[in-house]
C-alpha cells in the first residue's frame, strides 16, 4: 500500500458527490460543494479540498446543518442583495447570490451581497475569481470560530477571518489573493497535525500562552494574527463586516453555538463587487486595465517574485492531466464514508 492515492479531477467530483449523498445531502447542495472541493484540489489548495469532506459529513450526522436547505434570496436595497442560507452549507447560497450581485454591480457601479445562516468551510477565492472573470473587481470577507488571540492576548477570540480580492485582466486569469488575517489558515495547522510535522514559528501559542510549533498544542491553544496588531486589526474589521454589519454572529458567538462535531461554523459572508468602468468612464476602461498591467510587470521584473494566485493557476494547468494526490488514509476514510471499497 502506498502512502498516497491518486485521483483524476472527475473522480474527485464523483467521490465527493457520493460521500455527501450517502449522508442525505440534497443534490443541489452536494453539487455546489463538489464543485468547490474539486476546484480546490484542481488548484492544489489541499487545506480546502477533500481534506474538508469528513467535516461536512460530521456536521450532517450531528444534525447541526440542514442537508437539504434551499437558500432564499431577497433584495434589501437597490444595490444590496441578501441570501439566507437556511442553515445550509455556503456554496449553494453563494452560487445563488452572486448572479444578482453581478447584475446590480453593473447597474449601479457597486453592489454588496450579504450571505447569512450558512456553514462556511471553503476558501473565498472561488467566488471573487468568478466575479472578476466577468470583468468585476471583487472583495469578500468571512469570520469563523474563536481560533485567534487578539494582539497582546493569549486566548482565542477572533476567527482566522479570511479576506479575498480579485482584479480582472485581459489575456490572463484574474489576479486573486485569498488570505487569513491569522498567521496561517486553520486547515494548514490541521494538515501539519495529520502529517506529524512541526509548525513554523510564530503561528500559534499553546493553552498556557507560550509559543509552540506543535500542531496539537496549537489547536488546543490559540493561533496568532499575522503582523501582530496589524493582522489583529484586520481580524477585528472582518468580525464587524461579516458579523454585525450583516446581522450575523461574531466568531466567539459561533463558538458558543457550535456542537464541536468538527464541521464548519455558522456565520455569514459579505461580498462587494465593483464595475470598474464606472470609476473612470467607459472610454477609459482599456487604459485602466493597461495601467494595472504596468504595476504587475514591475512586480515580476524583480527576480523571485510572482503574482498572487500564479501558483494556483500553474497547478490548474497540471492537474487535468496529472490528477491529484491525497494521503492514502484520507482516501480510505472517504471510501468508507461513501460506502465503497474502491473507486
Amino acid at each position: 500500500m502506498t502512502d498516497l492515492a491518486r485521483l483524476r479531477l472527475d473522480q474527485v467530483h464523483a467521490l465527493t458527490l457520493q460521500v455527501l449523498q450517502a449522508h442525505g445531502v440534497s443534490v443541489a447542495q452536494a453539487q455546489a460543494i463538489a464543485d468547490t472541493i474539486t476546484a480546490a484540489e484542481r488548484d492544489d489548495c489541499k487545506s480546502h479540498g477533500l481534506f474538508r469532506l469528513p467535516g461536512y459529513v460530521s456536521s450532517v450526522r450531528s444534525g447541526k446543518v440542514t442537508p437539504d436547505a434551499v437558500p432564499q434570496l431577497r433584495d434589501l436595497a437597490p444595490a444590496i442583495v441578501q441570501v439566507d442560507g437556511q442553515n445550509g452549507f455556503a456554496p449553494l447560497a453563494l452560487r445563488l447570490g452572486c448572479v444578482p450581485l453581478a447584475e446590480k454591480a453593473r447597474r449601479h457601479g457597486i453592489a454588496a451581497l450579504a450571505v447569512t445562516r450558512i456553514y462556511h468551510f471553503a476558501a473565498l477565492w472561488p467566488e471573487v475569481e468568478a466575479l472578476a472573470a466577468q470583468g468585476l473587481v471583487a472583495l469578500a470577507w468571512t469570520a469563523a470560530m474563536s481560533y485567534v488571540a487578539p494582539a497582546g492576548g493569549n486566548k482565542p477570540l477572533y476567527g482566522t477571518n479570511p479576506m479575498a480580492f480579485a482584479w480582472p485582466r485581459v489575456g490572463h486569469p484574474p489576479l486573486v489573493f485569498d488570505q487569513a488575517s491569522s498567521a496561517s489558515a486553520r486547515g494548514e495547522i490541521q494538515l501539519h497535525l495529520r502529517a506529524g510535522a512541526p509548525l513554523p514559528e510564530g503561528w500559534a501559542i499553546d493553552a498556557d500562552g507560550h509559543p509552540t510549533t506543535d500542531a496539537a498544542a496549537a489547536l488546543a491553544g490559540a493561533q496568532l494574527p499575522f503582523g501582530g496588531y496589524k493582522g489583529a486589526a484586520i481580524a477585528l474589521m472582518i468580525e464587524l463586516l461579516a458579523g454585525a454589519l450583516i446581522g450575523e454572529v461574531f466568531s466567539f458567538e459561533a463558538s458558543e453555538r457550535d456542537n464541536h462535531d468538527g464541521g464548519p461554523p455558522v456565520g455569514g459572508e459579505l461580498i462587494i463587487a465593483v464595475e470598474p468602468t464606472r470609476c473612470v468612464g467607459h472610454g477609459d476602461r482599456p487604459r485602466q486595465l493597461a495601467h494595472a498591467e504596468q504595476l504587475f510587470a514591475r512586480i515580476l521584473a524583480q527576480e523571485g517574485t510572482r503574482l498572487p494566485s500564479d501558483r494556483r493557476y500553474a497547478a490548474r494547468q497540471r492537474t487535468p492531466t496529472e490528477g491529484i494526490t491525497m494521503p492514502q488514509a484520507l482516501y480510505e476514510e472517504l471510501l468508507s464514508l461513501a460506502g465503497r471499497k474502491t473507486f
